[in-house]
């Protein structure tokens, strides 16, 4: 029995399924859950949710969410455990990453990254594969379930986006799963997410993060100050990235009570999860790939102590410095 027709097996017997996407869900994230509601509906399943936490703030999320008018409730709203099945898409702890109940155990989860997981009936984590939506292509192919203009964009996009348009560490199969969505997607409509402006809150984060960079070797640490653009410290990181001779990037800010972090790296020598991990990971939880990884780390009195943001940053920003190059093995040479 191949994994898709398990997935129909554990869904077969529900009528309604709460998918619950990740906090500030990417499109990655956000394609799979339109998919595996595909899925779902395919077996008649008529009452079905997507649920999230945080908020999308990312420019082109938000348009990808306009565009192919997906419909999502705030996880706050949706009462999961009033479904007869619960679903996790490209995230797999429940409290990690996650407003969803620490203490909820779904019955589905499908995911591309490591970690641990709580012992769902169906899971199928491949940590080998660079995209849940490429999972997801799968799952249609072999239930041979017809793809509209809408779902195909959707995946072909998440595809694209995951991988930064296939430049960091992508697999054969996400090439493959790409081409075949590719003639059924709308590429004017994809081409007008690729367009979609930055905010104002983003562009602000973005020069706050460049002119306080600091970097050590091909590492750099920028912060972006206090904002409440989440999705700002990942477009920083990236935008950072192509500084000539850098490699390796950490962004840091304040959102909300809590540091958030995003960092990148193109160094094969350089596992980003693994290193977050090592400098952060008895403050926070961190989590990553190779290439790519974040973490969160509550304030708590600092916030009330603190409330003014610029003696906020200047009091965390050596210490996120230094942890950082510390957990690279760099001194303090240049």
């Amino acid at each position: 029995m191949s994994r898709a027709v398990e997935l129909e097996s554990t869904l077969e017997s529900a009528e309604s399924l709460a998918i619950v996407c990740h906090d500030n869900p990417d499109p990655d994230c956000l394609a799979s859950a339109l998919a595996l509601e595909t899925v779902a509906r395919d077996l008649g399943i008529a009452d079905v949710t997507i649920a999230y936490g945080g908020e999308i703030s990312h420019q082109q999320n938000r348009a990808f969410v306009n565009m192919l008018a997906i419909s999502l409730e705030p996880i706050t709203d949706t009462d999961v455990g009033e479904y007869d099945c619960i679903a996790f898409v490209d995230h797999a702890q429940p409290g990690v990453n996650s407003d969803i109940s620490a203490d909820t155990i779904p019955d589905v989860i499908v995911d591309h990254h490591p970690g641990e997981t709580p012992g769902a009936t169906f899971e199928d984590i491949r940590t080998e594969y660079g995209a849940t939506a490429t999972i997801f292509v799968e799952y249609l192919r072999d239930l041979e379930i017809e793809l509209t203009s809408r779902l195909a964009s959707a995946l072909l996009f998440a595809l694209h986006r995951e991988r930064l348009d296939f430049v960091r560490e992508p697999t054969r199969r996400e090439y493959e799963a790409a081409l075949s969505v590719y003639p059924d997607a709308d590429l004017e409509a994809l081409e007008q997410l690729y367009g979609s402006a930055f905010s104002p809150g983003t562009i602000d984060a973005i020069s706050r993060a460049i002119d306080s960079r600091e970097r050590r070797g091909s590492s750099l640490v920028a912060n972006v100050g206090k904002t409440s653009e989440t999705d700002a410290l990942p477009q920083a990181a990236d935008y950072l990235l192509n500084l000539e001779g850098v490699d390796t990037v950490l962004v840091y800010g304040v959102v909300g009570s809590a540091i958030r972090m995003s960092a990148r790296s193109i160094d094969p020598r350089v596992h980003m999860g693994e290193t977050l991990s090592d400098g952060f990971g008895e403050l926070c939880t961190v989590g990553g790939h190779h290439d790519m990884a974040g973490g969160r780390i509550e304030l708590g009195i600092f916030a009330d102590d603190m409330g003014d943001a610029d003696q906020l940053i200047e009091f965390i920003d050596g210490r996120i410095t230094r942890r950082f190059f510390d957990a690279l093995n760099l001194d303090d040479e240049r």
